[in-house]
């Protein structure tokens, strides 16, 4: 089905930023898109598949084995190279998967054929929704009613990379490698705090306010309903340079330098805005290193963690006495940056590089 231009999105430019982070480093752990309906929330994740790079698959493997990484490879690959079998390589696009609603546990997980397996002896795996969605994009529309224990499956996977599935010690794995990206309309209903925390990145939407931009809104949505391939074809130069973008940065994200001071800055500014736990200042670190390798550059500077935090931390900030988060945190954040550089200069040391961090052991390179 042919989708909407992505570039040709007007605005949004919040929601494009993290959607884009999380395709250069799919580590980030996904982005939570709130808003009210008609503001491109749907529109965006579809088509972000058109401009995320093709990828190298084994190429008969349903769950997309990545052919450098047999190592991480399903049950099914491992058995094959055992026997000493070649692999087929393809290329192929990124996957954008939807997940309904009213999805059940063995549509997301898969479920194992036991009556063969016990007479036949083999371990004959129906592949789920985790299965198909392997190294791509998995959507969750109106995330927000989906059910708990779903969520909790999908998020424990997509940290893990994989997934297991065991019944009447029969087993089968494959790997999940995925970005979770989920939409809601708060009006709707919220999520628990524990699996707000779960996702990396939160964006909230609303509609464009600038007159220009709205009329520019219907301009591209009544040339893509009188022709929808001329409208593609207008965009196709934007689009293959996004696609060429989001490749470059995702072979350097994890390479970008950064230093002792800039995990300082970091630690000092999270923890001074209030939000708990670690998981958020090892988001600001992964997500500052993308935008810097979506910039082109090769050293984290604070331009790219004063981009990163408000996606980092919409959903993460405390609460007043009415239950309402503090949005008033996230004022003036180059001004708090700056107060943390100034207590990250009397701790600063070297900086450093990815392959110097992992030799020094310091664990801060994930």
């Amino acid at each position: 089905m042919q989708e909407f231009p992505f570039t040709a999105i007007v605005g949004q430019g919040q929601l494009k930023t993290a959607l884009l982070l999380n395709a250069v480093n799919p580590r980030i752990g996904g982005v939570l898109i709130r808003g009210e309906r008609g503001t491109a929330k749907t529109t965006a994740v579809r088509a972000l598949a058109a401009v995320l790079p093709e990828i190298d698959v084994v190429a008969d493997c349903r769950f997309s084995c990545d052919p450098a990484r047999l190592h991480e490879a399903c049950d099914e690959c491992r058995r094959r190279v055992s026997r000493g079998d070649s692999l087929p390589v393809a290329r192929r696009r990124v996957r954008v998967v939807e997940l309904p609603v009213s999805a059940t546990e063995d549509r997301v997980v898969g479920t194992l054929d036991l009556e063969r397996a016990l007479q036949h002896g083999e371990r004959a795996f129906q592949e789920g929704v985790l299965g198909a969605v392997n190294r791509g994009v998995l959507y969750i529309d109106e995330v927000n009613l989906l059910d708990d224990h779903l969520v909790d499956l999908l998020l424990d996977a997509s940290a893990k990379g994989v997934n297991f599935v065991e019944r009447e010690g029969i087993s089968f794995r494959h790997p999940a490698r995925f970005v979770l990206v989920g939409t809601m309309n708060p009006e709707e209903g919220e999520l628990r705090p524990q699996l707000l925390d779960r996702f990396g990145l939160a964006v909230d939407v609303s509609g464009l306010t600038d007159i220009e931009e709205r009329v520019a809104v219907m301009e591209r949505c009544l040339a893509w309903d009188e022709d929808p391939d001329q409208l593609t074809r207008a965009w196709s130069g934007q689009q293959n340079t996004l696609s060429d973008r989001i490749a470059r940065a995702g072979a350097k994200a994890e390479s970008v330098a950064y230093s002792t001071a800039d995990l300082v800055s970091i630690a000092t500014l999270v923890a001074g805005i209030g939000a708990e736990g670690h998981r958020p200042d090892l988001v600001t670190l992964r997500a500052a290193r993308a935008s810097a390798a979506l910039a082109g550059r090769d050293r984290l500077s604070h331009a790219d963690v004063l981009a990163v935090v408000p996606l980092v931390l919409a959903h993460r900030l405390p609460s007043d006495a009415m239950g309402r988060p503090e949005v008033g945190r996230l004022d003036h954040l180059d001004d708090q940056l700056e107060v943390a550089a100034q207590t990250a200069a009397a701790m600063a040391g070297d900086p450093v590089d990815a392959e110097a961090a992992k030799k020094k052991g310091s664990g801060v390179v994930r």
